[in-house]
């Protein structure tokens, strides 16, 4: 049975805009259908110096206030080690773009933030185009469509493969991708703003099937 633990954002890791605690308890659902042992945190500056005994960690919180680097040396040695033994993440939405402001999350999940640039069309209908042909995350789904907010403008690693992606502007841009980094596997997983995300069978399809790769055979 793997082990899963879901950073939800609390404390000072919450934010005005998105309700995480709800939306964790979607991704915690999405985990149990598939037999997963769940724990559901906010302590996630705590959890995160020690990550030992996880097989994967889902990252649904906003960055939190930061700090200096010997504030957060717990929390990056102990993300550093995980990674190092092959443990898998699943990045949600904002844990797509931050974990604590550490700087080394960048060149996990292959994005980042960019004030200024950066930005998101009002939250509403969407349309999501899937490239199901491209990774075993998105084989067998159609495109869909649900209520969200679709992230434009991150910095983006050089040679992501979108799996998942919408039009903004004429532009198209990247929702879901997948990266191995070192012996982990990694999934961004930019929608899932609040629950109406995962009122769509699609997306619940979509993250089950993430997890699946993210954990078979590790």
């Amino acid at each position: 049975m793997p082990r899963t633990l879901v950073l939800s954002g609390g404390g000072a890791c919450a934010d005005p805009w998105h309700p995480f605690a709800k939306t964790s308890a979607r991704l915690a659902h999405v985990l149990w259908s598939l037999g997963h042992q769940v724990e559901v945190t906010d302590f996630v500056a705590d959890r995160v110096a020690d990550l030992s005994g996880f097989d994967l960690i889902v990252v649904n919180a906003a960055g939190g206030p930061g700090g200096p680097p010997a504030a957060l040396k717990g929390s990056r040695d102990g993300l550093r080690a995980a990674l190092d033994r092959g443990m898998s993440v699943l990045a949600v939405h904002t844990g797509v773009c931050t974990l604590l402001r550490l700087p080394e999350w960048e060149a996990v999940t292959g994005a980042a933030w960019v004030e200024g640039r950066s930005g998101h069309p009002k939250l509403g209908p969407a349309h999501v185009q899937t490239h199901p042909d491209r990774h075993p995350v998105v084989a067998g789904l159609a495109d869909f469509g649900l209520v969200d907010e679709r992230y434009v403008g991150l910095r983006l690693a050089p040679g992501l493969v979108p799996l998942a992606s919408h039009r903004h502007s004429g532009r198209q841009y990247p929702l879901v991708w997948a990266r191995e980094v070192g012996r982990s596997r990694v999934v961004a997983d930019a929608l899932g703003h609040d629950v109406s995300s995962y009122e769509s069978a699609a997306h619940r399809q979509l993250l089950a099937q993430a997890v699946t790769w993210l954990t078979e055979g590790r």
